[in-house]
C-alpha cells in the first residue's frame, strides 16, 4: 500500500471521527469541557500505527470491504427470510468471507485518549501568543524541561521520570488537545506517581495554549539550528504589519507568497512575484512590522538571537507555511534554501530550469504543497 493511499485512508478515518464527534454534540450526547465539546470515549483511532505498518492498513481496507459485504448479505437474508435455500447459501458465503478476510489486529488500532483530544487552540497563533508563551514557559516549565526544551532543567533529575525532550517528534505525535490535557491536568506513571504536576493552579486555559504555541516554535528553532531544516511544517504566526498608513495582519496575504526580511547591509527591493514585509522600516519596502514580538518570534523560530538576524530572509508559501530561509551572505536564493520539504518526489514542471533562484524556490513550493501530519492525520 503506497504512502499516498495510506494518507487518503487516514484522512477518511479522521473525517469519520470528526463527524461522529459533531453528530454526538448535535444530539446533546457530549459534555462541554474547557469550552469545547468533549470526546466521550476513552479510546481514539491510532492512525500513527498505520503510518509504520502498511500491512495493518491493507487489513483495515479488507475489513471495511468484508464488513460492507456482510452487512449487505445480512439485509438480503432478512429480505429473503421466506426462502430458506437462499438464506442458507448467503449464510455459508458470509462464513467464508468472515474466515478468509485478513482482519486487522484491533487492539493495535486504538489508543487511550482524553476528552479534549479533538480540541483546537482557543488562542489564535500570533507572534504575541508565542512570546507570551515563552514568558510563561520560563516561569513555570524551564526548571524541569530546560531552557531549550531538552528536558535538562535544574530539577529534571529529581523527577520520578526524566522529562522528555520537546525538540523531537513528541509534539507532532499527539493531537494538540491531548497536549493541552497533559499540561492542564498533569501526568502520572503506572504507579500513580506524579511525573508532571498539573498547571491548573497556575495557568489559565488560554495561557496553556500560549505555552503550547511557544514550545512548537522553539522546537522548530532548535531543529533548524541542529539539523538545518524543519522536519515538521511550521506555520508563520500572524503579526501586525503597516503598509503605507494602513494597519494589517501578516496573514492578510494568504494565497500569495510572502517574503519576510530582516534588513542587513544589502539593499532591499520590492518584487512583483511576492509580498515583502520588512522587520523594521527599510527603504524600498512598502510593508513593515515594528512589533517587538515579531522580532522575538523570528528569533525563536530560527534559533538565533535577535541581534544576529540582520540579513536573514524567510519565505512563506501561499498556505501560510514557512518554507525557505536565506542567510546573510548567501548570494541569492536557491532550492538549497528550502528548509521544509515534502516527501513528494521532484515534480516535473514542464518548463526549462530557471536561472532565477527565487523563481525556482517559489515554483518548488507551489509544486509541493505542505500537509501537516499530527498524530498520524493530515491537518
Amino acid at each position: 500500500m503506497t504512502d499516498e493511499a495510506v494518507a487518503k485512508l487516514l484522512e477518511i478515518l479522521q473525517q469519520g471521527q470528526l463527524w461522529l464527534a459533531s453528530g454526538l454534540e448535535t444530539l446533546g450526547l457530549t459534555q462541554v469541557v474547557h469550552g469545547q465539546a468533549a470526546w466521550p470515549f476513552s479510546q481514539r483511532f491510532a492512525a500513527e500505527q498505520l503510518l509504520f505498518d502498511h500491512g495493518q492498513a491493507k487489513r483495515l481496507v479488507w475489513a471495511a470491504c468484508a464488513s460492507t459485504a456482510l452487512l449487505l448479505m445480512a439485509l438480503l437474508m432478512i429480505w429473503w427470510r421466506t426462502k430458506p435455500r437462499r438464506v442458507l447459501g448467503l449464510l455459508l458465503v458470509s462464513l467464508l468471507v468472515g474466515l478468509c478476510t485478513p482482519w486487522p489486529l484491533w487492539a493495535l488500532l486504538f489508543a487511550p485518549t482524553v476528552p479534549t483530544v479533538f480540541h483546537h487552540s482557543a488562542v489564535p497563533l500570533t507572534a504575541h501568543s508565542v512570546v507570551r508563551g515563552q514568558q510563561l514557559y520560563q516561569t513555570h516549565c524551564l526548571e524541569c524541561h530546560g531552557p531549550q526544551g531538552d528536558g535538562d532543567g535544574a530539577l529534571a533529575q529529581l523527577q520520578p521520570v526524566w522529562p522528555p525532550t520537546l525538540n523531537r517528534s513528541l509534539l507532532w505525535k499527539r493531537f494538540e488537545g491531548e497536549l493541552f490535557w497533559s499540561v492542564r491536568h498533569g501526568m502520572h506513571d503506572r504507579y500513580g506517581r506524579i511525573t508532571m504536576p498539573a498547571a491548573d493552579a497556575h495557568l489559565s486555559d488560554e495561557e496553556i495554549w500560549d505555552v503550547l504555541h511557544f514550545v512548537r516554535a522553539q522546537s522548530a528553532g532548535q531543529s533548524l539550528q541542529r539539523e538545518g531544516l524543519w522536519p515538521f511544517p511550521v506555520r508563520m504566526p500572524a503579526s501586525s504589519v503597516v503598509c503605507g498608513h494602513q494597519q494589517r495582519r501578516s496573514d492578510h496575504w494568504r494565497g500569495q507568497t510572502v517574503r519576510v526580511v530582516f534588513p542587513g547591509t544589502e539593499a532591499l527591493h520590492e518584487d512583483p512575484r511576492l509580498v515583502t514585509i520588512s522587520i523594521g522600516a527599510a527603504d524600498g519596502i512598502d510593508c513593515s512590522s515594528t512589533d517587538a514580538d515579531t522580532r522575538s518570534l523570528l528569533s525563536i523560530l530560527t534559533g538565533q538571537q535577535v541581534h544576529e538576524l540582520a540579513g536573514y530572509q524567510w519565505l512563506v508559501d501561499r498556505q501560510g507555511w514557512l518554507r525557505a530561509l536565506s542567510r546573510p551572505g548567501s548570494g541569492g536564493w536557491s532550492e538549497d534554501d528550502l528548509v521544509c520539504r515534502t516527501n513528494a518526489a521532484q515534480v516535473e514542471l514542464g518548463q526549462p530550469p530557471s536561472q532565477d533562484g527565487l523563481q525556482a524556490v517559489i515554483r518548488r513550493m507551489d509544486a509541493e504543497p505542505v500537509r501537516a501530519v499530527i498524530a498520524g492525520f493530515a491537518h
